[in-house]
């Protein structure tokens, strides 16, 4: 299972919905409903949760309908084998979020730019960013924008000083791997054919998972010694809210299972496994007594636009060092941390967090988001957002003797690369990483992502929202007649 499309000496172009597709969302289906694996039935209320799906039929461009998540299908009276793919649309980035002037674009190259030139260009955008707005308020709002950043505060100013390092990094190494891209066709320089699709995408289902976790903290307290630390998904098991909560569940089966919760079907890839609570619930991560030589955290990072939005929770930075990553790491463990383009949190990151951790920072790569047609969704030189997010990699350090003999073992990170793909527009749904680590880590071995919102094969994955993305209606249903 492959999600690397291209591979240069940059870095990797990926293809993340291709990844989603070959995690094997199929079920044989041997009963009334199509892959009806119920785990829970009842229903607890939490949230603004609705059990009749929120989101459109798929539309198509195949020749024959395609069958929405909870459609029957019948094949003559046998079983049917129901196999589920993400919906294309949540990819269809055909166009950068701003545009960029010319200049700034890919394909003239990429001119040395330094921090004065950045502010400039920073300005020009929000200038444009202001006149996207009605006419009556435009340019208004342009001015005062351009009067706002005619003074930078030292966030900004560290901001710009990274951007200037890394900048002729990221322009290079995307323009080769998008070149590559579209020599493939895996990207087009044309978006003619993807604009003639008007899909309208629908919203996020609102399915109370994170407030089914706060609810948890309320459960009675369970003893480890009577409380089974693992529940293995199959066919016939139905368990409660509570247990669900306070054990890791395990699909270790070669095929995908429907699990049922509030009334919401979520789709669990097979070889998976995951624990949905709260960060003060973590305790069955441990009970799991398993060790993971690759962590990926993707931490709720504290900022001003989530805290106005109120689109999801977050977590101050002491919160964050509080998670038992030593107790999980294997000896050598890779970690890697997602971090936003706040110099603060990459400052805290390197400084504070790998070294409570005992973890030695290695690398920090970047992940670049391109539309379909090989732009960048931003232009790279935005002070108010950029194109780019950083991933910070590190290695647990073990003891000196240890460390000697296991030195020649250890496959050496890279200390810049580019992970270029088209972004999913659901917010957060990260990019698998499988692939690309595949090249620095042993085959078969145990990985953890923290913080997840999607569970992948091989995996284990939590978090409080761990099966948001998961939610069947992300999928279409299609039929295979074999």
């Amino acid at each position: 299972m492959m999600s690397v499309v291209h591979r240069l000496t940059a870095g990797w172009l990926v293809d993340h919905l291709s990844f989603i597709n070959q995690c094997g969302y199929e079920i044989c289906d041997d009963s009334a409903y199509p892959g009806d694996v119920t785990l829970n039935t009842s229903v607890v209320s939490a949230g603004n949760c609705h059990a009749t799906s929120t989101f459109a039929a798929a539309s198509s461009s195949r020749d024959s309908p395609i069958p929405g998540p909870r459609d029957v299908i019948e094949t003559n009276g046998k079983p049917a084998k129901m196999r589920y793919v993400f919906r294309e649309e949540f990819f269809d980035v055909s166009e950068p979020h701003i545009a960029a002037a010319p200049e700034e674009q890919l394909w003239p190259g990429c001119p040395e730019v330094s921090p004065s030139e950045v502010k400039a260009n920073s300005n020009r955008e929000e200038h444009q960013e202001g006149t996207k707005t009605s006419i009556g308020d435009s340019v208004t709002s342009a001015r005062k924008k351009r009067k706002r950043k005619c003074v930078f505060n030292q966030g900004e100013l560290d901001a710009l000083e990274y951007h200037s390092k890394v900048r002729k990094l990221i322009w290079e190494g995307t323009l080769h791997l998008v070149q590559e891209g579209l020599k493939s066709g895996f990207l087009h320089c044309s978006t003619a054919e993807l604009s003639c699709r008007k899909n309208v995408v629908p919203g996020n289902p609102d399915c109370g998972l994170a407030e089914l976790c706060e609810m948890a903290k309320q459960f009675a307290a369970v003893s480890e010694v009577d409380h089974q630390a693992i529940h293995v998904l199959d066919g016939e098991t139905s368990i409660p809210e509570q247990d669900l909560l306070s054990c890791v569940t395990e699909n270790s089966s070669n095929r995908a299972k429907i699990v049922v919760l509030m009334g919401q079907k979520y789709l669990v890839p097979p070889r998976s496994s995951f624990l949905l609570s709260d960060i003060s619930c973590l305790q069955p991560l441990p009970n799991y007594k398993k060790k993971y030589d690759v962590i990926v955290i993707d931490p709720p990072w504290e900022n001003k636009s989530v805290k106005r939005s109120n689109r999801y929770s977050y977590l101050p930075s002491w919160q964050i060092k509080q998670i038992p990553v030593p107790a999980l790491a294997a000896p050598h463990c890779l970690v890697v941390t997602w971090v936003t383009n706040r110099q603060k949190h990459l400052r805290f990151v390197k400084d504070e967090l790998y070294p409570h951790w005992s973890v030695k920072t290695l690398a920090e790569w970047h992940w670049v988001k391109v539309t379909r047609a090989g732009e960048f969704v931003l232009p790279l030189d935005s002070l108010h957002k950029k194109p780019y997010e950083v991933l910070v990699l590190g290695r647990v350090q073990g003891g000196e003797k240890e460390a000697l003999r296991k030195s020649e073992e250890l496959l050496p990170v890279p200390e810049h690369k580019l992970i270029v793909s088209i972004p999913c527009s659901l917010h957060s749904h990260k990019p698998p990483l499988t692939a690309v680590l595949a090249e620095f880590i042993k085959p078969d071995v145990e990985c953890l992502e923290l913080f997840a919102r999607n569970l992948q094969p091989g995996w284990t994955s939590w978090g409080n929202e761990v099966l948001k993305f998961q939610h069947i209606d992300y999928f279409t249903l299609l039929q295979n007649k074999n």
